[in-house]
C-alpha cells in the first residue's frame, strides 16, 4: 500500500505514529502519535515559520551571502537552497517516502555542480528516520554542507509548568560557540552541560544558537522531567546546536555536518568547518532518528 498523497502533503504512518511531509523542501509538516498527540512545531510565522527544513548545500550563513567556489563567487541564502526547493516525490509505500531534489540550470547558477538529494521519512514502530542522501554526479569532488533543522515542542504534550533537559548519552561536557553576525565566533565557552545534563530556559537563546562543533556525540534525550521525553540518534552527523527563537515555543535540535563559515574567514566554501568533499560518483548518508512515546 502506497502512502497517502496529494498536492500538499504526503502522509505516512503505523499503528504507533503518522508523519506528513510537504515537497517544499522535503519539510516534515507534522509527527503525532496515534492518540493525536503533535509533537512537532506548527510552523507560526509569528515566531518562526519553520518547522523541519533540510539545510543544503551549506549550513548556516556565508560572509555577505556569498560563497567562493573554484575561484568565483555565487549568492547562498543561510542555510542554503533545498529548504525553497520543491522535490519530486519519486517513492511513497504506507511507512516510508522518499523526495528528490536533482540539479538543474536553476541550482547551477548558484552552485555548479550535478547532484541529486534524496530525503527519505520511515516510521518504524515508535521511531522515525529522516534520512538524507548527497549523490555527486558531477566529474570532481563537491564540498557541501548538510543538516538537520527539525523544531520540537518546549514544553512537550502534557509537560507544561515542568523543567525540560537536555541528556547527552555519553556524558559529555563539550564545549560551545556562539553566531556573530549569523557566522561563527570560534572562541570556545564553557559547556552549559554538566555530566551531560542541559537543564534549558530560554534565556539560553538571547544570544541566538548554541553550538556544540565537538564532542556531543551520536544521541541524546530531550525529556520533561517527571513526562515524557524523546530519544535521539544522529549518524555521519558530528556537530549538534540547540535554538530557539526567542521564547518561541520550540527546540529545535539540529544535528549537522557542516556549520557557518567563522567570523574573519574566507568565504571559500572548501574551508568552512566540516565541510563534506565529496569525490566524483560517490554518495554520502546521513540520518536523524527519535523514538517517540510508547
Amino acid at each position: 500500500m502506497s502512502a497517502a498523497s496529494d498536492d500538499t502533503v504526503t502522509r505516512i504512518a503505523n499503528d504507533r505514529i503518522s508523519v506528513e511531509i510537504s515537497p517544499l523542501g522535503a519539510e516534515m509538516q507534522s509527527l503525532k502519535t496515534a492518540d493525536g498527540r503533535n509533537f512537532l512545531w506548527n510552523g507560526d510565522p509569528a515566531f518562526w515559520a519553520g518547522r523541519s527544513p533540510i539545510l543544503f548545500p551549506i549550513v548556516g550563513k556565508a560572509p555577505s551571502d556569498t560563497v567562493m567556489i573554484e575561484g568565483k563567487p555565487y549568492p547562498m541564502a543561510q542555510h542554503g537552497f533545498a529548504r525553497r526547493s520543491t522535490f519530486t516525490l519519486a517513492a511513497s509505500e504506507e511507512t516510508s517516502c522518499r523526495f528528490e531534489l536533482a540539479s538543474s540550470d536553476t541550482t547551477r547558477s548558484v552552485y555548479p555542480f550535478d547532484f541529486r538529494l534524496a530525503v527519505t521519512h520511515s516510521v518504524d514502530g515508535s521511531k522515525l528516520t529522516i534520512s538524507a542522501e548527497v549523490e555527486n554526479r558531477s566529474d570532481r569532488p563537491m564540498p557541501f554542507g548538510l543538516g538537520f533543522h527539525t523544531a520540537f515542542l518546549w514544553p512537550l504534550p502534557g509537560g507544561e509548568g515542568h523543567a525540560h533537559t537536555i541528556t547527552l548519552d555519553n556524558g559529555g561536557e563539550p564545549a560551545m560557540t556562539r553566531l556573530s553576525g549569523g557566522l561563527i565566533d570560534p572562541t570556545p565557552l564553557a559547556s552549559p552541560f554538566t555530566s551531560g545534563k542541559l537543564t534549558l530556559s530560554h534565556d539560553m537563546f538571547d544570544e541566538d544558537a548554541m553550538i556544540f562543533a565537538e564532542g556531543a556525540g551520536t544521541g541524546l534525550t530531550y525529556a520533561a522531567e517527571g513526562g515524557l521525553e524523546l530519544k535521539f540518534s544522529f549518524d555521519n552527523l558530528p556537530n549538534l546546536a540547540l535554538w530557539q527563537k526567542l521564547n518561541g515555543p520550540f527546540l529545535c535540535i539540529e544535528p549537522w555536518h557542516g556549520t557557518a563559515a567563522q567570523n574573519g574567514t574566507s568565504a571559500d566554501l572548501e574551508s568552512r568547518p566540516y565541510t563534506v568533499m565529496l569525490p566524483a560518483g560517490q554518495t554520502a548518508r546521513f540520518a536523524f532518528t527519535v523514538e517517540l512515546p510508547g
